[in-house]
């Protein structure tokens, strides 16, 4: 025998309702694009020299796994990206609790957090080559320039904007700043570090995907010259 109400049962068949149109939708945009995308380049509407389209990309995907470099380059990706993220978001979470800790010190090192975020870091990869080398260390920096800064910024201000009454509260109770940030700070703002690694990762990608693109065609086409 059923314990759910009538309520419950028609909430629970709205929810299932909801998730399955959701779905069907999202199915749908995907599939409308795609068809889109390669009647556009069979029609010679769009270039399919420089947009290829849906057919040829799934056609060089499985020559690409045929031949095995496919999973090579997923491989090294995935390593870049990893490493990248796991650096850059330790030293995010470790920098935004010093600067929250210390009003003096974020005082002075805020300002250039901003500039150096809004420096065009793509643009600096020649240079980054020449400093780093053409390596994957050169490919992992690029990334921490790019996603290290904005991981700071974001996580430095949710901790900030942490309720003001609960840390109130724990500094008329005589608590330290360490048992305010692990019972009150980082609690809070869980879902805003998650956004945190979220914008963080993908960022990551963006350091990453350029150059290896270049390095990829670069080995491809030039190695043998």
């Amino acid at each position: 025998m059923s314990t759910y109400s009538d309520e419950h049962k028609k909430y629970l068949k709205k929810l299932r309702k909801e998730k399955v149109i959701v779905f069907i939708f999202r199915i749908l945009i995907i599939s409308m694009f795609l068809i889109a995308w390669e009647l556009l380049s069979d029609y010679k509407i769009i270039n399919s020299f420089t947009s290829s389209s849906p057919i040829k990309a799934t056609k060089t995907i499985v020559e690409l796994f045929r031949d095995g470099s496919l999973i090579k380059h997923i491989g090294v990706t995935l390593y870049e990206v990893l490493i990248s993220f796991f650096i850059a978001s330790i030293v995010g979470i470790i920098t935004a609790i010093i600067l929250w800790s210390n009003k003096i010190i974020s005082k002075i090192i805020d300002p250039y957090l901003t500039i150096l975020n809004s420096l065009p870091k793509v643009a600096l990869g020649p240079l980054i080559i020449i400093w780093v080398g053409a390596s994957t260390n050169s490919i992992i920096f690029m990334a921490l320039l790019i996603n290290t800064f904005i991981t700071i910024i974001n996580i430095y201000n949710s901790f900030i904007s942490t309720d003001k009454n609960y840390i109130i509260l724990l500094k008329s109770l005589k608590a330290s700043k360490f048992k305010i940030l692990t019972k009150v700070v980082i609690p809070s703002n869980y879902l805003n570090i998650i956004s945190a690694l979220k914008i963080n990762i993908s960022m990551s990608l963006i350091g990453l995907l350029p150059p290896v693109g270049e390095n990829y065609y670069f080995n491809k086409y030039c190695s043998k010259y």
